[in-house]
């Protein structure tokens, strides 16, 4: 999995009036969560673009007065009207304790059935998932080349090695539904067949 650094510094006083203040220096109230206590920290809001306007997910390698964390995002909260963020929780990753993360989907081939008039349908663009963080995949690969019209790609369908999947196994990731102009061309398909039958009976 990609990662990416970011430098924060241990903040000195908590509250709302102490996060308001940060927020008007472009800097983010954060917390990193999973170790002895929790490290209330800031960073600068511009660290966080990369990160947070990316459909990729990362390992952050956090440093906190020096200190070097590997962690995971795990909530941000973003001002109801303005586009800035209000503040960001870590949760900090071990070698020996699986994390559980959202990772983006990426479909790969054509599905026969789009060959037939079908359309593809993409139920979940990212999956929820259980691992060590070494072993965190950057998106999970969804082969769609054998679909035919009315099929789908279930969770419970794909295979990981030392990925859990936690999403219901009975969930379609991808789809290919049958559009009315496929439906019209079976319906074609099937009359034609109809005509050469009794075509063939006379």
């Amino acid at each position: 999995m990609k990662s990416i650094d970011i430098k924060g510094q241990v903040r000195e006083g908590l509250g709302k009036k102490e996060s308001k203040k940060l927020r008007n220096e472009g800097k983010v109230p954060c917390v990193l969560y999973g170790g002895e206590e929790p490290i209330h920290f800031f960073a600068t809001a511009g660290d966080f673009r990369p990160l947070v306007y990316s459909p990729d997910v990362y390992l952050i390698n956090l440093e906190i007065n020096g200190e070097v964390h590997s962690a995971i995002m795990q909530d941000v909260q973003f001002h109801p009207v303005e586009e800035q963020i209000l503040h960001v929780d870590f949760l900090k990753t071990t070698e020996e304790k699986p994390v559980k993360i959202e990772v983006p989907i990426k479909v790969t081939g054509y599905a026969k059935g789009m060959r037939s008039g079908g359309k593809l349908k993409v139920n979940l663009r990212r999956l929820r998932v259980k691992a060590l963080a070494k072993d965190l995949p950057d998106v999970i690969n969804v082969d769609i080349t054998k679909l035919g019209l009315g099929d789908s790609v279930k969770v419970g369908e794909l295979e990981l090695e030392n990925i859990e999947f936690l999403n219901s196994k009975s969930v379609p990731v991808v789809s290919v539904i049958i559009t009315r102009a496929a439906r019209a061309a079976m319906g074609t398909a099937v009359a034609g067949n109809d005509d050469e039958e009794e075509a063939t009976e006379e």
